[in-house]
């Protein structure tokens, strides 16, 4: 990569030219995000993931970047008119906004006013009024009549098409007016649409105007959707006569004042310019730059809550019942050992209209005695309140805890090819269940099999730039499981696909070997499945965790390439290495300086350490159980003032959606979050499916709103 891009890149993140050098070549070896940054911190300057992915991204960005610089000097050599001072001022772009601006010009382009002028031989025309090198532009316009411009005025409005073209793709003058349009407001006014039904949602953008500086990213997302449906129309307030002053007075700063005469054509052609040309074309532009920011935020809000919902507490390896609730088409049950394999399913019909409560108590008990549950799972959707409260009815042991599992995307996943792959004798609902009941036991392992845009966190996933959405989300997902680490033993090829380095035609050959040679034994037997070189080993190995395997070190995040260390360590204390393994009293005995190799410096030294004392240890916390207050219903229950446990279901950022108990979320603004400064971001505040206590500020009947005060949270 260039020394150009490397120094924006750096100049861009704060962090050193050499790091994103280092960074920059490990790529291109071939190396991962979380490899990179778990592994090569001596390399990096311990940079951490996110440092890491935003090099990636920018590298990325500016590898397509340099393709279209090739490709716009070819068109303009061929076309004859590249100079050395344009091939400079084209490869010393990092921007493709001036790039495109520079290209402009010699852009092929459909037929325009400016294009017949310059077939009616008028450029000349133009040059000398642009040049300001004519003295009486009407006398001098006498000249260039001929069988197509019939008058001096044909002449004069020919001219004055090619200058506002010419103009209109002067990289100063598009800058300019971007620079103007970035300070003004965008302004929405309602279309003959918004009196329907369906425009109601967007009332609050009718009469809508606002800094494109300083307005949120979801305000801009909703009105830029209401505009896509036809609903507003959108403007930037600009000034047309205060920007045509300015460009007049920059063109005559960087000439001269022209004669009256002159000046009229010179002002009509930058009026022409601005109205017919620049004006359109910025103001889009300038749209498009602000919904790229917009689009930024929100991606990475995204990106946040499915961290979160990924990381989520999980209840373990536990014999779960779990439940996907119905009142017409009664309760899916399902039965799962603590390996998540279904044991036994069958429906209950606890409510109305069946009403067979008895018969379903003795069913759930049964069922609960015959297959041991230890927990029970129950969908947050329909029904989903009343058969938790069904269940909490049915005798059971105390130790048998009752969760609430968010449903988002089990329907997604129950009619997906890996569901059926899964379970091809059962029907979609059977497989919603277990995904529910799954989600308990590992949220990360059953969730990284639903596309991320199904699961139901962040806002306007539709809107924003899609190729970033995927982007941060298949980074997110890649981070989550790497840092928890994967069962190379249990893991499905799902979650083995993105573990560091393996992917999914990987991921398949190491199931298909396990299958046929039993688990691994080791992580070096990785080396004996199909098309796992020494590259992938690499990269996946200290992801992997053998939990039984002899060598303690295999069920830890130690890399096989600092094995070696950790035996120093232990022959330094005159002990096995096993005996080093999760004996922190020994650990505290190692001096990390003493151990530091050329390839292996103190941050790694460290890290292993770290790990030493606590191998292979999840860092997700551990699930508890929550029940809703037994006193509301409906919204119709909810008065001003009272005070309820919730669920946080979606973060924004504007504030965090909680799950009360009825139909309808509630809503804690960013400004009911009961900090003392202003939250700029509500995850500092809230995570995902956190259990919270919150206070009714208001209750909007009509438009099933509800605002709601953060009280606590646990």
């Amino acid at each position: 990569m260039k020394d150009l891009y490397i120094r924006t890149i750096a100049e861009k993140l704060s962090v050193r030219d050499w790091q994103v050098e280092n960074c920059v070549r490990l790529f291109e070896d071939g190396a991962t995000i979380p490899f990179i940054s778990r592994y090569r911190k001596e390399r990096t300057g311990g940079l951490d993931e996110v440092a890491v992915a935003e090099i990636r991204h920018w590298s990325d960005v500016f590898a397509d970047m340099e393709k279209r610089k090739e490709s716009i000097l070819a068109t303009i050599a061929e076309a004859g008119k590249l100079t050395p001072e344009l091939e400079s001022a084209i490869n010393g772009c990092v921007e493709s906004r001036v790039l495109e601006d520079i290209y402009l010009p010699f852009r092929p382009k459909r037929r325009t006013r400016a294009t017949a002028a310059r077939e009616a031989g008028l450029e000349p025309l133009a040059d000398g009024i642009y040049n300001l090198a004519v003295n009486d532009p009407e006398k001098e316009a006498e000249k260039f009549l001929n069988g197509k411009v019939a008058s001096v005025e044909d002449a004069l409005s020919g001219a004055r098409d090619i200058i506002a073209e010419r103009l209109s793709e002067t990289v100063s003058v598009r800058e300019t007016v971007r620079s103007i349009f970035r300070t003004r407001r965008l302004v929405a006014r309602p279309t003959r649409n918004a009196d329907s039904p369906q425009a109601r949602k967007y009332q609050g953008y009718f009469d809508f105007s606002e800094s494109l500086m300083h307005i949120a990213s979801h305000r801009l997302l909703a009105v830029l959707r209401a505009e896509e449906e036809g609903y507003v129309n959108l403007k930037i307030d600009a000034d047309a006569e205060k920007c045509g002053n300015k460009l007049y007075y920059d063109f005559c700063q960087e000439r001269k004042y022209p004669g009256r005469q002159l000046a009229g054509q010179v002002r009509q052609a930058i009026d022409d310019a601005y109205r017919r040309l620049l004006e359109p074309s910025i103001s889009n532009e300038v749209i498009r730059e602000a919904k790229e920011k917009a689009d930024a935020e929100s991606v990475r809000v995204f990106g946040e809550n499915l961290r979160q919902l990924l990381l989520a507490p999980p209840v373990g390896q536990k014999r779960v019942m779990a439940i996907d609730p119905g009142f017409r088409t009664g309760c899916k049950v399902v039965c799962l050992d603590a390996q998540g394999n279904l044991l036994h399913n069958e429906t209950i019909f606890p409510h109305p209209p069946a009403n067979e409560k008895v018969k379903s108590i003795r069913a759930v008990s049964s069922m609960m005695e015959k297959y041991g549950i230890e927990v029970i799972a129950i969908g947050n959707g329909t029904a989903g309140r009343e058969t938790e409260e069904f269940i909490r009815r049915v005798p059971k042991s105390d130790s048998v805890k009752v969760f609430t599992v968010s449903e988002d995307g089990a329907s997604i996943y129950s009619a997906s090819e890996v569901a059926r792959e899964e379970f091809p004798d059962y029907d979609v609902t059977v497989r919603g269940a277990v995904s529910i009941g799954r989600r308990l036991m590992d949220p990360l392992a059953e969730l990284v099999k639903i596309d991320p845009k199904s699961l139901g966190v962040g806002q306007y996933q539709h809107d924003v730039d899609q190729v970033l959405l995927k982007e941060k989300l298949d980074n997110t997902v890649e981070s989550c499981v790497n840092s928890v680490g994967v069962n190379l033993n249990t893991a499905s090829r799902h979650l083995l696909g993105y573990v560091s380095g393996i992917g999914p035609a990987l991921a398949e050959n190491i199931v298909a070997y396990r299958k046929e040679n039993g688990p691994f034994k080791s992580r070096k037997e990785l080396m004996k499945v199909k098309r796992l070189g020494d590259k992938a080993f690499e990269q996946c190995a200290g992801f992997l965790r053998i939990p039984d395997a002899s060598n303690p070190l295999d069920n830890s995040a130690v890399h096989p390439e600092a094995y070696h260390i950790v035996e120093k360590m232990a022959r330094s204390l005159h002990v096995k290495t096993e005996e080093l393994v999760a004996n922190a009293e020994l650990c505290g005995k190692i001096h990390a300086e003493d151990f530091i190799e050329e390839e292996f410096g103190l941050p790694t030294i460290t890290d292993i350490l770290k790990e030493l004392v606590k191998p292979g240890r999840d860092p997700r916390e551990s699930a508890s159980e929550f029940a809703f207050s037994d006193d509301i219903r409906t919204i119709d229950d909810l008065v001003t003032g009272m005070e309820l446990p919730g669920i946080v279901t979606n973060i924004t950022a504007f504030g965090a959606f909680v799950d009360i108990g009825i139909k309808q979320n509630g809503l804690i603004h960013v400004s009911q979050m009961g900090a003392k400064r202003r939250i700029q971001n509500p995850s500092e505040v809230l995570k995902l499916h956190q259990h919270v206590r919150v206070q009714v500020l208001s209750v909007d009947i009509d438009r099933e709103r509800i605002g709601l005060r953060l009280i606590s949270g646990k």
